[in-house]
């Protein structure tokens, strides 16, 4: 099973923002953020764990702010 990321962002504007950008550049899904991440902006961005180095790049190329990158909890 493939371990994935998520980025969680402080507002929807900066999430709808990243999803334009890097859905064109790697695969994503637009996903509802844990509670156990974080409890700001409800929706962020998964996608696979060795992807995680390229999704920065993009958003701080793009000047997308972000709150962090994270694994995605199990279960």
């Amino acid at each position: 099973m493939p371990d994935y990321a998520v980025v969680t962002f402080y507002s929807t504007h900066h999430a709808l923002k990243a999803e334009r950008i890097l859905k064109k550049e790697i695969m994503i899904s637009v996903v509802p953020v844990p509670r156990s991440i974080s409890t700001n902006c409800g929706i962020s961005i998964k996608f696979l764990t060795k992807d995680s180095g390229k999704a920065e790049e993009i958003l701080k190329e793009n000047h997308v702010d972000f709150e962090g990158i994270f694994p995605w909890p199990e279960g």
